[in-house]
């Protein structure tokens, strides 16, 4: 193996696989847009301690962190969602609201790297700021789904399964979990799906001393609603909390209804989120199949923003999609396309004809052509096998005799056809000759 080979976790973009991935780019980008949420922009490196008042200590070891030549300690960003709080708090006076922003870059986490999940990976982050109602929850995860559709992705191959920490607090709280309790209960029940039940037993007997089984059994009963009216039915029976929440959860739906992309949603308690400063509704996207790791994930933070600021308390929402998972779920689906790395021109011209062939290139670039030519010295014979190689449309031949007439031949790698043009309108010829599909063999 070689000492400088790819380090475990990183991968690397070879034109193929980065025509791929910006392909991704490209879809994100318009329908983010389409949404009316923009682009921006942050440092890939932050104070370590904005990621540790967010997360807490035990969050370190998942973190590249070092200490920079300044003796500061920072970290490689791991997410984004603490930079977004903290420019946000920092321009909250002046922002228009509600703020809809999102970004695309490149995230890093300390973890094994396994199928799906990598130590550098690039996200997705769309959050909408300053605004409380379930009309933004549905705005975003109406953008999540419209995403999806974009790439080909339907409803018997995607769903966002939609669950609500509210909902949970007030079944919790039926149940006389104290809130100190609270956050290790619904951890428990975040990972429950990933463990043996007698280890989410043991989690919930650590955080409720003598509860465990009970728990266990009563959390399986509320697992268990997977309609929209069982859900309503029951939070009616939590007072007029409960009341006011099961009209939430009706309006949200119907807003869902609404924007069309109901088809993939799922009403789903299991659905927790781990992160503890959730606040609302929560969600995650999953292959329908049930097969590989979740592609997106996301939900309400009203109180992040005061948390990591302490001077400006605004609601807000977001989601992020990893383009590992969805990468590979695009592929299994033969959804990606493969993208063909040629010129538009190929160039073709002897050793003393080169400047002009340089003229003609710097001409043909401008306009917008993707344009290349041999850079060593070779025959014609040579440079029509290199034209062929390279997947050009069209090979342009500069002669001595075509010098004389201030033209060229052009001569369509596709069909063989030729047609000979004076170089002064060689431009235009090409785009007519695109816009019909090629030079014609009539021709």
């Amino acid at each position: 193996m070689n000492k400088f080979d790819t380090l475990p976790g990183f991968r690397e973009f070879p034109p193929d696989a980065c025509a791929q991935r910006n392909h991704l780019f490209r879809v994100f980008r318009t329908v983010a847009r389409a949404f009316d949420f923009q682009e921006y922009d942050v440092p890939v490196v932050e104070p370590l301690d904005l990621y540790l008042q967010k997360s807490g200590e035990e969050i370190a070891s998942q973190l590249f962190h070092f200490e920079d030549k300044g003796g500061r300690k920072v970290a490689l960003r791991p997410e984004l969602t603490p930079t977004l709080a903290r420019m946000i708090a920092a321009r909250a006076n002046s922002l228009p609201k509600p703020v809809k922003w999102f970004n695309i870059g490149e995230h890093f986490r300390y973890e094994r790297p396994q199928k799906g999940r990598g130590r550098s990976f690039y996200q997705f982050n769309a959050d909408l700021v300053g605004e409380p109602g379930v009309d933004a929850d549905a705005e975003l995860i109406a953008l999540l789904a419209s995403i999806f559709e974009t790439f080909g992705l339907r409803s018997d191959d995607v769903v966002i399964r939609l669950s609500d920490r509210v909902t949970w607090v007030l079944f919790l709280d039926q149940l006389n979990i104290s809130e100190d309790a609270r956050p290790a209960t619904l951890d428990a029940i975040d990972k429950s799906e990933r463990r043996k039940p007698e280890q989410t037993i043991e989690s919930l007997n650590q955080a409720n001393p003598g509860r465990g089984e009970e728990l266990f059994a009563k959390i399986l009963e509320i697992k268990g609603l997977k309609s929209l009216d069982d859900i309503v039915t029951k939070l009616e029976s939590c007072g007029e909390q409960g009341k006011q929440r099961a009209e939430d959860w009706k309006n949200l739906t119907a807003r869902l209804d609404a924007h069309g992309c109901d088809g993939m949603i799922q009403v789903d308690l299991s659905i927790v989120r781990g992160l503890a400063y959730y606040t609302g509704f929560v969600y995650e996207a999953f292959e329908a199949s049930g097969e590989g790791r979740a592609l997106a994930g996301g939900g309400r933070y009203d109180h992040l923003i005061q948390k990591l600021s302490g001077n400006c308390d605004l609601p807000a929402a977001g989601f992020a999609i990893g383009d590992m998972t969805l990468s590979d779920c695009l592929g299994s689906k033969n959804l990606l396309p493969r993208y063909v790395i040629a010129p538009d021109l190929f160039l073709i011209f002897g050793e003393s004809e080169r400047d002009m062939g340089l003229r003609l290139s710097s001409h043909l670039r401008k306009a917008g052509h993707s344009t290349t030519y041999s850079l060593k010295p070779s025959g014609f014979g040579k440079q029509f096998k290199d034209a062929g190689k390279s997947g050009a449309r069209y090979a342009i031949i500069l002669g001595e005799d075509e010098v004389k007439q201030s033209s060229v031949k052009v001569k369509d790698l596709r069909s063989g056809s030729e047609e000979t043009c004076k170089i002064q309108s060689l431009v235009e010829k090409i785009e007519d000759w695109d816009g019909e599909g090629g030079i014609s063999a009539e021709e």
